[in-house]
Formats: C-alpha cells, structure tokens, sequence
C-alpha cells in the first residue's frame, strides 16, 4: 500500500490548486498514511485522501460532503471537492476543501499522554454523538476502510474470541474513525467523515476508548462519559471488536494498550454469555 509520507505528492497538490482556484501553504502540509492535508490562501483547508476502488464500496468515497447534512454536531463545514481515478492504479483521489478547524487535534491518532481534557469538552463531545446517534443515513460505515458488516463483525471478534454470539442488534450512524488524531482541544470538533455511516451502536466509543488504552485513566473516562453504549449488548460487541484488532493476529505484541484490551474484553465476554 502506497505511504504518502514517503511519495512526492507535488503533482497531486498542483493538480488540487487548479481546480480549486486556490494556493495550498506548503508549509502547513500534514501528511499521513493514506491523506494529505494543507491550509489555503483563502483562509480554510483542504484534505486529499487515496483510496483504493476497492475500498470505496457503494458509498463512494463522499463521506465529507455526505456529512454536511448532519445536523448539531461540532465539524468544519464542508465547501467544496473534487475526486479523479488515478490514471497508472486502480486508486481514486478525492479532495475536499472544509473551513479551518477552531483548535489544534488532540494528539496522534492514539495518545500516550493524557490530554487532561475539560469537562465542557466531554460535554461537547457526548452532544455531538448523542446527536449524530438518532440521524439515519444509506452510507455504511468504513472502519479502517473496510465496510462494516455483520460479517465482518463476526469474523473480527471471533479471531480473539470465538465462543461470542457477535450478532448485532442495533446500527446507527458513527464517525467510524473516532481517534484523537480527529478532534480538536480545548474547543471540541470532530472532522475527517470519510468513512461516517451507519455501525454497530458503540463503535465510536470504542473506537476512542481503544485510541485511549495506552492512558488507563484517559480510557476509563471514556467508559464512563460513554457508559450508555458499553452498557449495551451492541456496545459489548463493539469493546470485542475493537480489542480483537488489538489483541488479534495482526496486532503488536508490545503494543502498550494489549493488557487493558485483554482486561475489559474479558469482562464484557462475561457478559456476554450470561444476557
């Protein structure tokens, strides 16, 4: 899989410049595995992600765009987007250009400090997905770019744990890459809806708790702030899902968040079985 921290993305940049009519500040680029990012010279910022056609699945790659119907959540506004196939691969490119974030992201996408975050920003953060839990949408969500399907579910927890009923109850909308790589402090903002649809209820909670893991009090926050959802059946399934990522075949055996994956996973397997 092409890294685009390692590759020129010159033209690529160039390519995004024209069709927006703006100039992107090079000395703001961000890049990352499979995205770059930059301010523009109009004061908002754009976002260029590659995607393999294999990934997009039938939503299409429009997750931005899609997630300006949203309504009450805290994100960047969406202004415009352009996407092209790849003329040498089978990949998409897709652009998009929001307004600025109101604060810095947190941290990386998995933190190994706590952020010591305020008690507004967990209020704001529950009002966002509170919200964003009782919207209804076709997309279906795309953790790590794969759609999620009861299948999928199935096949992920049962590599860790195969004596589980993974069966999900209940979908809703979620983000789908709730890290903190993905929200901003002190004012909260979620952004990068690339892979926003409907999920298992509890994969964003999840999704930080398992981002969190590394800070066993950071995590435990999260629990708590989020406890409706780990509460439920589907949220359960959600913790072994996530855990099994950690936990599982392609994990790392010195990855710091294995022991508290392993703890909670265990408890929630307990559970599990005696509903």
């Amino acid at each position: 899989m092409t890294d685009l921290r390692r590759v020129p993305v010159d033209e690529v940049l160039e390519r995004v410049e024209t069709a927006l009519g703006t100039q992107l500040d090079r000395a703001t680029v961000v890049r990352k595995r499979r995205s770059v990012g930059a301010r523009t010279g109009r004061g908002t910022w754009v976002r260029i992600e590659r995607r393999g056609l294999d990934r997009i699945g039938v939503q299409g790659g429009d997750g931005t765009p899609a997630a300006e119907a949203l309504d009450g959540i805290a994100k960047p506004a969406w202004l415009a987007g352009l996407a092209w196939r790849d003329e040498a691969e089978p990949v998409m490119w897709r652009a998009d250009e929001t307004r600025l974030l109101p604060a810095e992201p947190v941290g990386s996408a998995v933190v190994a400090d706590d952020p010591e975050l305020p008690p507004g920003w967990w209020a704001q953060l529950n009002a966002s997905l509170d919200v964003l839990a009782q919207q209804r949408t076709n997309r279906i969500a795309t953790p790590d770019t794969e759609t999620i399907t009861q299948e999928l579910v199935t096949r992920t927890i049962h590599q860790v744990f195969p004596v589980v009923d993974a069966t999900v109850s209940e979908w809703c909308p979620a983000h789908a890459d709730l890290n903190w790589a993905n929200v901003t402090a002190p004012e909260f903002c979620v952004f990068d809806w690339e892979d926003w649809g409907m999920a298992p209820r509890g994969l964003d909670a999840a999704t930080l708790w398992g981002a969190s893991l590394a800070v066993p009090a950071l995590a435990d926050r999260v629990r708590v702030e989020r406890s409706a959802d780990f509460a439920s059946r589907d949220g359960k399934l959600m913790t072994l899902f996530v855990a099994a990522k950690i936990l599982g075949p392609y994990g790392h055996s010195e990855d710091p968040r294995r022991d508290g994956a392993r703890a909670l996973a265990e408890q929630a397997v307990k559970e599990l079985q005696g509903d």
